[in-house]
């Protein structure tokens, strides 16, 4: 008997490298990615990334969660984490896709409950007013245009514009008549373990608790939690929680004069020593080496390798 193939999951659009950059914000254009697979990117899911597409001219074959819907442009995107999709583009398409990591994404569900509910169902948005569709295209372009050139103020601006992005979605979804479609993902009891997990992750991840703890907060066993990570996200519970660490270890060193001993003991590590193998160990590079790189280059790529 012939088992079906698993649905991968991948860290980035069409990748399995650990993301890419220590921001919490990844922008490229929709022909950048796609092109290089010959306009086509089978079906997969994220764990911890949301998509958004804003597609301003040609077309696209979605397969949203088994279904197929043939759309054209201009129209959004929206794809959260966990939802299995895939695209056919043409090649005259034109858009952007960004790409939001998990912290980020929680972060605007506080800040504005409307983008919370925007990015937890999958779905397509027609943009038909003129008004609308330039609106959101101009904030598109500036993501894109601040994204790809790095300069003083850039966090809080790139933040600034997503958020003023996800206020502009919302109120396109509430006009009417604008038929908006949107279905809502398969939400399973393990779904909600590992979200509440990697909830769990960014409210304590200075503190480094054990997997042992993680799992006593959930009500489950160690290797329950463990199962459910390599099952949902193909990583162990160990590993989400050193991605996490990392992640934070590389916006640190990119974007603060901390030193070295002071991330290590801001990330719960006892000894700087500790650290540095840490770090080293997943980026092949010490961080005193990690930080003299990204200061090196005056625009660092943004676009992870293919």
């Amino acid at each position: 008997m012939t088992t079906a193939s698993p649905i991968p999951v991948f860290k980035l659009y069409g990748e399995t490298h650990h993301w890419p950059t220590p921001d919490l914000l990844h922008c490229e254009s929709i022909p950048e990615r796609s092109a290089l697979h010959d306009w086509h990117i089978r079906p997969h899911r994220h764990a911890d990334l949301v998509h958004l597409l804003h597609v301003s001219r040609g077309r696209v074959d979605l397969e949203l969660e088994g279904t197929r819907h043939p759309l054209e442009g201009p129209l959004v995107i929206v794809v959260p984490s966990m939802s299995i999709h895939g695209f056919r583009f043409s090649p005259d398409v034109d858009g952007h896709i960004i790409t939001l990591a998990r912290p980020l994404v929680e972060h605007l569900a506080e800040v504005a409950s409307s983008a919370g509910a925007l990015l937890q169902y999958a779905g397509f948005h027609g943009l038909r007013g003129p008004e609308s569709e330039r609106r959101i295209a101009t904030l598109v372009a500036q993501i894109d245009a601040e994204y790809r050139q790095p300069a003083p103020g850039r966090a809080r601006l790139l933040e600034a514009l997503i958020q003023a992005l996800m206020v502009e979605l919302s109120r396109l979804l509430i006009v009417p008549g604008q038929g908006a479609k949107a279905s809502a993902r398969h939400h399973d009891l393990g779904h909600q373990h590992l979200e509440n997990y990697q909830a769990l992750i960014e409210a304590q991840f200075r503190r480094q608790p054990s997997v042992e703890q993680f799992a006593a907060q959930l009500g489950m066993s160690s290797a329950h939690l463990n199962t459910l990570s390599r099952r949902l996200a193909e990583r162990s519970a160990l590993q989400l929680l050193h991605e996490r660490l990392l992640l934070e270890a590389k916006r640190q060193l990119t974007y603060t004069n901390m030193t070295i001993s002071q991330i290590a003991d801001s990330l719960g590590f006892s000894e700087p020593a500790y650290f540095t193998r840490f770090f080293k160990r997943n980026t092949a590079l010490s961080p005193r080496d990690f930080r003299l790189r990204q200061h090196a280059t005056e625009a660092p790529k943004q676009t992870p390798p293919a």
